[in-house]
C-alpha cells in the first residue's frame, strides 16, 4: 500500500448519492446527486430512493474520479457506507462498491455512517484533538458520543424516540411548510420571537433525549388555536418556528452541557445534517463562550450526507487494517460501538 493511498468512497445511506476521492487524507473530489422526487410525497420514499441511486451512482463515481484526476486502476481501496440507513439504498451502494473493488482487485472498506459524520471534522482544518465530545444530530439519529480516537467511540446518550431532525421535519409539516421542513423552519425562525410560545423541553435522565412530546404538544396547541382562529398559523408563522426551534435547541444543549460537565471534556464538536441549523450553531457558540468550550463544526457541505466523510473514515480504517470482505452486507441498524 503506498504512503498516500487513494480511496474511492461511496455514500448511499438515504436519498443522496455521493462519491469522493481522497489521497493520503487529502480530499480530491466530493460530488453529491440529490433526489428531488421525494418532495411531492413529503418524505423519502425508500423504493424511489433505491431506484435513483441505481441511476446516479455510475455518473457520480465517474465524475468524482475525473475531477480527482485519478483513473480507477490507480485506486488503492474502495469504501462504502455499510449502515445505518435505508436497506434498499445501502444495498445499491454496497453492491456497486463490492463489484467495483472485486473487478479491480482492491481492498474493500465498510464504513459506519454515524462514525463518518463524526470524523467529518478531520476533512479540513481546524480539527479537534482526541478525546472530545461530539453531539451528532441528523434526521434519523441524535447521539452524544465520547470520541477517544478515530476507531474508539462510546455513545453515552441518544434519543429514545424521535431524532432532532425528525422533530424539525414533523413540526414543520404541522405548520404546512414544504419538505424538507427543517431548513424552511430555520429560515423563518430568524424572523420570529423564540420566547413567544412555550413548548416543553423533554426531561430525560442521564444524557438521553426525547422529542416526541414536543411534536404532540405542538399538534394539540395548533388544533386549539386554529379552532379559535383559522388564520392563526399564517399570522404567527415566524414566531411559531422560532419557538419550536428554541425548544429543540434547548433540549440538545441541556444534555450536552450535562455530558461536558460530567466527562470534563472541553472540546465539543457538532456533526450531522442538523448541524447546518443556524439556531443550533449560534446557541452552541454562545454556550461555548459561557462554558469555556472549544467548538468544532464542519463546513456545511460535510454536515449533510456526503462521501467525503466516508473517505476520511476509510482513511483511518485503512491505516488500522480494518478491511471488509466480499461477504460484507448492509446493516440498516448498524450500531456505533
Amino acid at each position: 500500500m503506498p504512503d498516500f493511498p487513494r480511496i474511492l468512497a461511496i455514500e448511499s445511506s438515504c436519498d443522496d448519492t455521493g462519491a469522493a476521492v481522497m489521497a493520503g487524507g487529502k480530499l480530491l473530489s466530493n460530488l453529491v446527486a440529490t433526489q428531488k422526487v421525494h418532495e411531492q410525497y413529503g418524505g423519502v420514499v425508500p423504493e424511489l430512493a433505491s431506484r435513483a441511486h441505481q441511476q446516479h451512482l455510475l455518473p457520480v463515481v465517474t465524475a468524482a474520479l475525473k475531477e480527482a484526476g485519478i483513473s480507477k486502476h490507480e485506486l488503492d481501496a474502495v469504501a462504502v457506507t455499510q449502515g445505518p440507513g435505508l436497506l434498499g439504498s445501502l444495498l445499491v451502494g454496497g453492491m456497486f462498491a463490492k463489484t467495483f473493488a472485486l473487478a479491480l482487485g482492491k481492498p474493500l472498506i465498510a464504513v459506519n455512517h454515524m462514525r463518518a459524520h463524526i470524523l467529518a471534522h478531520f476533512i479540513r482544518d481546524p480539527k479537534p484533538s482526541f478525546p472530545f465530545l461530539c453531539l451528532t444530530v441528523s434526521g434519523g439519529h441524535t447521539q452524544l458520543v465520547v470520541v477517544r480516537s478515530a476507531l474508539d467511540m462510546e455513545v453515552i446518550g441518544q434519543t429514545i424516540d424521535d431524532a432532532a431532525g425528525e422533530a424539525f421535519d414533523k413540526t414543520s409539516k404541522l405548520l404546512g411548510l414544504p419538505y424538507p421542513g427543517g431548513p424552511h423552519l430555520d429560515k423563518l425562525a430568524r424572523q420570529g420571537d423564540p420566547q413567544r410560545f412555550a413548548f416543553p423541553v423533554g426531561a430525560m435522565p442521564g444524557y438521553d433525549f426525547s422529542f416526541s412530546g414536543l411534536k404532540t404538544s405542538v399538534l394539540y396547541f395548533l388544533r386549539k388555536e386554529v379552532a379559535a382562529n383559522p388564520s392563526f398559523v399564517a399570522e404567527n408563522l415566524a414566531d411559531l418556528c422560532a419557538s419550536i426551534q428554541h425548544t429543540i435547541v434547548a433540549t440538545l444543549l441541556r444534555q450536552l452541557r450535562r455530558a461536558a460537565t460530567d466527562t470534563g471534556l472541553r472540546q465539543v464538536a457538532l456533526a450531522g445534517g442538523v448541524a447546518a441549523n443556524s439556531g443550533l450553531r449560534t446557541a452552541l457558540q454562545q454556550e461555548a463562550e459561557a462554558q469555556g468550550w472549544e467548538v468544532f463544526i464542519p463546513d456545511f457541505a460535510f454536515c449533510t450526507d456526503n462521501a467525503a466523510m466516508v473517505a476520511v473514515t476509510a482513511h483511518f480504517q485503512l491505516e488500522a487494517g480494518d478491511l471488509a470482505t466480499q461477504l460484507m452486507s448492509p446493516d440498516p441498524r448498524l450500531k456505533l460501538t
